[in-house]
């Protein structure tokens, strides 16, 4: 997600700084992103120097101190609450007052996160999807002390990235995930109780018109990922409709990620 949010913003004309504890987790961001770039060439999409210019914008750093001097920031760590307010404490130290910090959370409460910084109103919910290029939308989320200002800003720069922002309310699943997961935990049922994930999958797409089956779906975007924001659905909402379904803990336990590792509802070479 850090790599993809990197190269729509430098495509959007920002000079980005892409930091992570990991140089290599870097050098493989930088890789996809030269990638993605290499492939939009290809296809006649941009030209080769105007591809050089993007990834010429974007360089790394293991030191989160080098934000100092950074305008806007934008935060993709894990999915995990404790893991984001540590990270908005750091950058609410590093960063000057007056910067906008936003949350690339999938489901996680901004109002929470901004809480253990000293700006709240400068805080706010960026969602983009996976992959960040060729999805159109991001989720705005306000906190409880999210600042009109704050909003309009937030607003005019995932515009100026040509991406088409809908705000959702500071609410576990916002829009997408609130109406998605459900539906991805349901198709997971229906394998533990015998459906072939194929069947499953071809239904889908074939009586609703969907690009890709829940399942495919789930593999492609990793199950670990998908369950982490069920399990936020289920206990911030309290609501036993959110309950995951034991085969997708399983899997998850089993190491049974999806593309990433090889093997979730399908198996990948």
């Amino acid at each position: 997600m850090g790599a993809g949010i990197a190269e729509v913003t430098a495509r959007g004309g920002y000079r980005v700084l892409l930091v992570d504890v990991s140089g290599k987790a870097l050098e493989k961001a930088k890789g996809r992103i030269k990638a993605s770039l290499d492939k939009s060439v290809e296809k006649g999409q941009l030209q080769a120097p105007v591809a050089q210019d993007i990834l010429a914008r974007i360089w790394t750093s293991e030191s989160c101190d080098e934000l100092a001097s950074a305008e806007f920031v934008i935060e993709a760590v894990y999915e995990n609450m404790p893991v984001k307010k540590e990270a908005f404490k750091k950058l609410d130290a590093i960063t000057r007052p007056e910067v906008i910090l936003a949350s690339n959370t999938s489901g996680l409460p901004i109002t929470e996160i901004a809480s253990v910084t000293k700006r709240p109103d400068k805080v706010m919910g960026l969602h983009f999807f996976y992959p960040v290029p060729r999805m159109k939308l991001v989720e705005m989320i306000r906190g409880l002390a999210t600042s009109d200002e704050t909003y309009k800003e937030c607003r005019a720069f995932v515009e100026k990235i040509d991406k088409t922002p809908v705000l959702a309310q500071d609410y576990p699943g916002f829009i997408v995930n609130r109406l998605l997961l459900p539906m991805l935990n349901e198709a997971v049922f229906l394998v533990m109780e015998g459906a072939k994930p194929e069947d499953v999958d071809a239904a889908m797409k074939l009586g609703c018109n969907h690009p890709m089956g829940p399942l495919e779906l789930l593999d492609f975007v990793g199950l670990d990922v998908a369950l982490a924001t069920m399990m936020g659905l289920y206990e911030n909402l309290r609501d036993s409709k959110y309950r995951p379904c034991p085969l997708f803990v399983k899997m998850v336990e089993a190491g049974w990620l999806g593309r990433k590792t090889g093997r979730g509802f399908y198996k990948y070479s």
